[in-house]
């Protein structure tokens, strides 16, 4: 068997691990279950690869992004390493395809989501197959106490039900002593070793300021280095994209309200260097892999210290000096205080939202479940008069209850299912010959189509039957309204994945007790951000460290808050010299420029001192400007 080294050498080139990494390949490859935790950018993907290429058998990779699977399977290939992956919109015969490839043991690594594995063709193939390990990616989504949390994730233990023996490896950059405690429980662990580095990043300056003027000092806080801005909403990435390229720096805009193809043209253009910065809501970033950002900018203050730290930590991945700046207003302040009423409304407000999203998928009682639906969230809110804010937050909680998954923006092609028997169906001729060779035209192409949603194709349908790719969707449009067929139009935006039979609204369970203890939770993470963006006294990093259960023996020395205590310790004989000279060069120049010239932390002192010079008639002050007597 080859060593990890030579492995690592062979497809990758690099001559030595990183920290941490030939440790928990060690552990894994022992057969032990293990917890890792590596910083943003600490080579995660490699603890699982490595070692999927070291002996016999398939490693299962659970990830929670299409686009990350997508990315990370495409770079393999490139290595000749055989992978593959599958995710929503997928053809079903593409799906099977690849399930009997990885029962046929023709990959070493097969990544899917967590819904995946729900799933009826799934669950048929598993046992088939050659699991050697399973690795779960961004494993903090499977905590219901952390901040990304995906039910779909409560089930990847049922993998040990069939394989007992295989050993898990749960990998992730931002978990709390609870989170991980949480982890190794969910997914069923047996005394699991653990790796953790510190989540101390030397190389990061962490720079909190506070901004009535957010433009201005996103500008003037950029340059030609490459860059991410961090905003909120899509509105304010298309505004502040706009706004720094008319200031003639170049910015590409990504949120998940684009196609598919701008996006991707975003961040081809910024991955080669042709813009310099990318201006994103936070759909942007996971996974992407750009070791010389030289400066993330949160453009808004983010909702928890493990986005914010999760977001600035993409920055200087080539370990080179790097600068994470945090800009915030009272705004800021304010809706993080008003987040956990807008995140846990009322419980009717959910049995409202429920009833909604059953309508607008039009989802009969008898409907099974287990399906995929179209969902537009501004169309949904706008027929039923409903904020978009709270409706998605109720969305997501109701997703937290297990109710469905949304999922992102991704191409879902068109399907179709007969739900008439075929006694309607061959009556069809005698009510419309068209509409009667459409139908068996379609039955004699997809043998699946009575049994479950069946991706099709209009424009081969239209090929095989001689018509026109217009009177194909008509046929199937009007199939669909004379109730003998579903016909689903292909899309390229964000799903619900419904997983229950639908309820009565009024029926609906919901655990309230668990809610309140999430909220409770939410109200101490926003507590905890809140504090860290208005802390002046407290090293930054040790704020971080502390959040996540380190416990530092020393300041960072380079955050804002140790660079000015630093400044703030200049002998006022040096400052008043400094001072002298400014104005020297000035001539004259106002008090509130000399004040901006120096960090928060000495303001005071200067202003101290400009005074004395002008009682001791060293300067001559006229109106608010001040020059050299």
């Amino acid at each position: 068997m080859k060593t990890p080294e030579h492995i690592l050498k062979q497809y990758w080139g690099y001559d030595s691990f990183r920290p941490l990494q030939r440790d928990i390949i060690g552990s894994i490859t022992s057969g032990n279950d293990t917890l890792a935790l590596l910083p943003t950018g600490g080579g995660k993907s490699l603890c699982y690869q490595v070692p999927a290429l070291m002996g016999r058998g398939l490693c299962l990779v659970i990830s929670p992004l299409i686009a990350l699977m997508q990315d990370q399977v495409a770079r393999l290939q490139e290595l000749d390493i055989p992978c593959a992956s599958i995710h929503s919109g997928m053809h079903y015969k593409d799906v099977k395809r690849v399930l009997s490839n990885a029962v046929a043991g023709d990959y070493k690594l097969l990544y899917l989501s967590p819904e995946r594995l729900q799933t009826r063709m799934f669950g048929d193939y598993l046992r088939e197959m050659d699991i050697s390990m399973v690795a779960v990616d961004e494993a903090h989504c499977i905590s219901q106490w952390g901040h990304d949390f995906r039910p779909a994730y409560m089930e990847i233990a049922t993998i040990k039900d069939v394989f007992p023996d295989v050993p898990f490896l749960a990998l992730t950059a931002t978990a709390t002593k609870d989170v991980q405690s949480d982890i190794t429980s969910q997914l069923r662990m047996t005394n699991p070793a653990k790796f953790a580095m510190s989540f101390a990043r030397n190389n990061i300056f962490y720079d909190v300021r506070y901004s009535e003027n957010k433009i201005a000092d996103t500008i003037n806080n950029l340059n030609n280095n490459c860059s991410i801005v961090y905003c909120r909403s899509r509105k304010q990435t298309e505004t502040t994209g706009k706004y720094l390229n008319h200031s003639e720096l170049k910015a590409a805009v990504y949120h998940a309200g684009l196609s598919r193809e701008k996006r991707d043209e975003a961040q081809r253009q910024w991955m080669s260097n042709e813009t310099n910065v990318m201006v994103a809501t936070t759909a942007f970033g996971m996974g992407i892999d750009k070791p010389d950002v030289r400066t993330v900018l949160h453009y808004d203050a983010p909702e928890h210290p493990e986005a914010y730290y999760q977001e600035a930590g993409r920055a200087g991945r080539d370990g080179k000096a790097s600068v994470a700046i945090g800009l915030y207003n009272s705004a800021d302040i304010q809706r993080l205080a008003d987040s956990t009423a807008i995140q846990y409304p009322p419980e009717a407000y959910l049995r409202q939202v429920y009833q909604a999203v059953v309508e607008y998928l039009q989802i009969p009682a008898t409907a099974q479940p287990d399906r995929y639906f179209p969902f537009d969230l501004s169309t949904f809110c706008i027929r039923f008069k409903l904020q978009a804010t709270h409706a998605i937050h109720a969305l997501k909680l109701l997703e937290r209850e297990g109710l469905w998954t949304m999922t992102e923006a991704v191409y879902s092609p068109a399907t179709i299912q007969f739900i008439a028997d075929r006694h309607t169906i061959d009556d069809l001729q005698h009510i419309s010959t068209r509409l009667g060779y459409v139908a068996v035209g379609l039955l004699r192409m997809y043998n699946s189509i009575f049994h479950y949603p069946t991706a099709i194709r209009e424009t081969a349908i239209a090929r095989q039957l001689k018509m026109k790719q217009a009177e194909v969707i008509q046929s199937l449009q009007q199939l669909a309204a004379m109730d003998v067929l579903e016909y689903n139009t292909p899309g390229d935006g964000p799903q619900i994945f419904f997983h229950h039979y639908r309820v009565d609204s009024r029926h609906l369970i919901i655990n309230t007790r668990r809610i309140a203890m999430l909220r409770k939770r939410h109200e101490e993470r926003t507590a905890a951000m809140i504090a860290y963006l208005e802390n002046r006294d407290l090293c930054r990093e040790r704020l971080l460290l502390q959040y996540f259960g380190e416990e530092p023996t020393a300041d960072c020395g380079h955050c804002d808050v140790c660079r000015d205590r630093k400044l703030s310790q200049h002998k006022p004989a040096k400052l008043k010299a400094e001072l002298l000279i400014i104005i020297q060069q000035n001539r004259q120049i106002s008090i509130e420029k000399l004040l901006a010239l120096y960090p928060t932390a000495m303001k005071e002192n200067i202003a101290d001192i400009i005074r004395k010079m002008i009682d001791d008639r060293e300067l001559s002050l006229n109106g608010s400007k001040v020059s050299i007597r």
